[in-house]
């Protein structure tokens, strides 16, 4: 399903006059009040700015600004804090930007049912932080803490704790939605168990904005683990560390995450933070998390661990245990894309997931690759449950080198991802960026039938056009 720019209404003073009405100057931006921020997401390697941004306060406003799109033909775009790395948030074709930072209420703890009720602009960070005075915790645990909780949504964002405790959609009981037509829907709700007709809540997790707009959620909370210790193994190099996961995962003891790093990127966090790391003169690590209801649950679970990775190869165990020596380590953890941004003049990211047995391969090949094409690539991410963040960095290349490498690259590494059995996106989505890979990789069947899944919801394909299978 495609649709020509020209069969699009470009906003016109009528429309803005409209918009006004609606909401108010203050509101309402267009031409040279827009932001430029508003133009790109993180990783900026999209850009088109809208042709009008409007702020929204609630779920009705949403509605009646979306049914005026849809009856005027116009895109929209939902927008939160732009913090994706796929142009996803980008409006490819202009139209009308929904910002929904500032839907971002709590809206209703639950302790009885374990919800939590919020807004779409709600902060990642904000969540953990209210849910914690309450001995209460949200599990997802994506890098960006500052990601409002709809992008989440959007794409199923995992993170560090998906080993243990799994993705955003495992978190997601009940949506409030804007439907491209503006009418609203309520999906799912506060109830365990759910068989009644096709699953709506669970088809928008990962939906990247292109089937509905997020205006409410409630999600699942579970009682807060009151011990929690982190473990960083050092490994002669990343073979060795990334090979001794399949291990790690087959035993009893449930890591909350094991991530995989490499010590180029921890020295270049290292100057980007301004701090030292626990420990820089490896060539490689491994950084797990336990955590549970006692000190002596905890301390069997990571030693158990700590002599698995010893017999694997591990230099050294170096335990975690204070607030001051885990913040050293995640602090770091967290810096890592940043490091790694300031560190070159433009990079471009490959997010995909393979089988935990195949993480050490799929990383090898991109030492192969580094070395086949003459430019820098960095690894870290997700060993415990095979999501790898590989960053190709342009340094002083030339435009045309730069995309002609970038494009080849790409290219392999998709390749290589799909003779794996992996998958092209583990949790930043496919956005405008990863289309023509996501093609690759399903074939025409399965991408007929996302595309018939888009046209039930938005016949007129105006909700974030352009992305994901369009």
């Amino acid at each position: 399903m495609t649709v020509e720019l020209d069969r699009y209404k470009a906003i016109d003073e009528e429309d803005i006059k409209y918009f006004i009405n609606l909401l108010g100057e203050k509101r309402v931006f267009s031409g040279d009040d827009i932001s430029e921020d508003l133009s790109h997401d993180e990783l900026g390697g999209i850009s088109k700015f809208p042709e009008v941004v409007v702020e929204v306060l609630n779920t009705e406003e949403v509605s009646r600004i979306v049914a005026y799109a849809y009856e005027n033909n116009i895109p929209v775009v939902p927008r939160g804090a732009g913090t994706g790395l796929v142009g996803a948030s980008v409006p490819v074709h202009g139209g009308i930007m929904i910002n929904m930072c500032r839907m971002n209420k709590i809206l209703e703890l639950d302790e009885e049912n374990l919800t939590l009720t919020v807004e779409p602009g709600v902060l990642l960070m904000d969540i953990g932080d209210f849910v914690k005075e309450y001995d209460l915790f949200y599990p997802p645990d994506p890098g960006e803490k500052s990601a409002t909780i709809a992008g989440n949504i959007n794409t199923n964002a995992g993170g560090m704790r998906a080993v243990k405790y799994g993705v955003t959609r495992d978190y997601v009981k009940g949506l409030e939605l804007v439907l491209p037509t503006g009418e609203i829907v309520e999906v799912g709700g506060k109830v365990v168990k759910n068989s009644s007709g096709y699953n709506i809540k669970d088809l928008i997790c990962g939906s990247e904005g292109t089937l509905a707009i997020v205006t409410k959620a409630i999600l699942k909370l579970i009682p807060l683990p009151k011990e929690s210790v982190s473990i960083l193994a050092p490994f002669n190099n990343l073979s060795e560390a990334i090979g001794a996961v399949p291990n790690i995962v087959k035993s009893k003891t449930n890591p909350t995450s094991i991530e995989f790093m490499e010590r180029d990127v921890i020295l270049a966090a290292e100057e980007f933070l301004g701090k030292k790391f626990p420990d820089n003169t490896a060539d490689a690590y491994l950084l797990l998390t336990f955590d549970g209801n006692s000190k002596e649950e905890v301390e069997e679970h990571y030693t158990s661990i700590a002599n698995i990775l010893l017999k694997e190869g591990a230099l050294d165990i170096l335990i975690a245990d204070t607030d001051e020596r885990k913040e050293a380590i995640w602090s770091a953890r967290g810096a890592f894309l940043e490091a790694i941004k300031a560190s070159t003049t433009e990079m471009d990211e490959c997010d995909v997931c393979v089988p935990i047995s195949k993480v050490a391969e799929f990383v090898n090949y991109t030492y192969k690759l580094q070395q086949e094409f003459d430019i820098r690539i960095k690894n870290f991410g997700h060993a415990g449950d095979g999501n790898l963040h590989v960053y190709i960095l342009r340094d002083d290349k030339a435009e045309e080198e730069w995309n002609h490498k970038l494009s080849e690259v790409f290219r392999c590494m998709y390749d290589k991802s799909k003779e794996l059995k992996g998958q092209v996106s583990g949790e930043h989505g496919i956005g405008y960026a990863k289309k023509q890979y996501l093609s690759g990789q399903l074939g025409e069947v399965s991408l007929d039938l996302l595309r018939r899944i888009k046209l039930a919801f938005d016949p007129k394909n105006i909700l974030n056009p352009g992305k994901v299978c369009q």
